[in-house]
């Protein structure tokens, strides 16, 4: 008999990279859902009695997922698979009940070692498993991608329409995804550096024109000043900068948080945020380039300025740049008014790379 599986994920590359990363024989009826909401419906019409849950999610996340389940004992296991590696996050997903915790992107072994540790998946389940014709996940797509083995039926739950300007959807989802990863090993060494919860977004992809910068930093307070760093990075057919922008209001709380002891001023505010830059860019980037397979060679930083308006820290430098890829992180701290920006800027040259290297990825 069939296991009926759910597998909820905002992201169509994270679905289909999941569903590929069943256990092979492994006989289930896959039903797919875009967010928390579609997640919880799927499960009340028995279309989940195991669940892959994403933490990250627009509308209802993972946590109030699983909230959710708890409140109103919902019949469904859960296993949680996410880019957000924080330590506590694992704690906070498995106190709300989860079974366990796997960090994207999904390893199949890993899947299929927890899988069977927890009795979902046996033995028993492969030896019985029926011969079944492969057919694909989903069709929407218009990448090409290999076909899932073994499920008997496959049901999408449709995602809203969106509007994702200059990229193509698929690309974009693609593009967002592996920035998701990403932020999620950056987001893991700065709570372990600050000794906190590290609130992590969905992260903004567009590909845009240097006049449109400071408007796609929407995270960013217009009337408060800032201050910002940027970082080159080059790799093979890729490059581009890395910018890091902390509103200048943040810098007291995060002194405290690094036990800086020392009078601030403008000196200790560029050490502190040279600190919070080399953590985050370093990280997002070897995530990046980890996924592309390609390595990345940095530059050293340059401080785009200090104390002064979004709006002038780009236009200062907007030289550096012209149609860009553009990739925004926003990074908030739990219980903590700290706001940083993170943004990896690829020039346009480097799109053919990249998307050669995002079609390669997913054969």
């Amino acid at each position: 008999m069939s296991t009926p599986l759910l597998i909820c994920d905002d992201s169509n590359m994270a679905r289909k990279q999941v569903a590929r990363s069943l256990p092979d024989g492994w006989d289930v009826d896959i039903t797919f859902a875009t967010n928390g909401f579609e997640a919880i419906d799927a499960i009340k019409a028995g279309k989940g009695d195991v669940l892959f849950l994403d933490l990250n999610m627009p509308g209802m996340d993972g946590y109030e997922v699983l909230q959710t389940i708890v409140k109103e004992d919902l019949p469904t296991m859960v296993i949680v698979i996410s880019g957000d590696i924080q330590p506590e996050a694992h704690q906070r997903v498995t106190s709300l009940g989860a079974l366990d915790f796997i960090q994207k992107p999904v390893n199949k072994n890993k899947l299929t070692e927890i899988l069977s540790s927890y009795g979902v998946f046996t033995a028993e389940d492969l030896e019985s498993a029926p011969n079944v014709k492969e057919e694909p996940v989903d069709k929407s797509s218009k990448l090409d991608l290999p076909p899932v083995s073994a499920p008997t039926k496959v049901e999408e739950v449709k995602p809203e329409e969106e509007s994702v300007g200059f990229l193509e959807p698929d690309l974009r989802d693609c593009y967002q995804e592996i920035a998701n990863v990403a932020m999620g090993r950056a987001g893991d060494l700065l709570a372990r550096l600050l000794d906190v919860f590290v609130v992590l977004p969905i992260p903004n992809v567009n590909l845009i024109e240097v006049s449109e910068l400071s408007m796609a930093l929407s995270a960013v307070e217009v009337n408060e000043s800032t201050s910002g760093i940027c970082q080159g990075f080059i790799g093979a057919g890729v490059s581009g900068e890395a910018l890091l922008i902390l509103n200048d209001s943040s810098f007291k709380d995060v002194a405290t948080l690094m036990n800086y002891k020392d009078v601030l001023d403008e000196n200790s505010e560029l050490e502190l945020l040279m600190d919070m830059a080399n953590v985050l860019i370093g990280a997002c980037l070897s995530g990046v380039s980890e996924q592309l397979d390609m390595n990345f060679s940095q530059g050293h930083p340059v401080v785009l300025g200090q104390h002064r308006k979004i709006s002038e820290l780009i236009a200062t430098n907007s030289t550096r740049w012209r149609r860009t890829l553009a990739i925004e992180i926003s990074y908030n701290i739990e219980n903590y008014p700290i706001k940083c920006d993170l943004l990896l800027l690829f020039t346009e040259e480097s799109m053919k790379t990249l998307n050669n290297k995002i079609a390669y990825l997913l054969d």
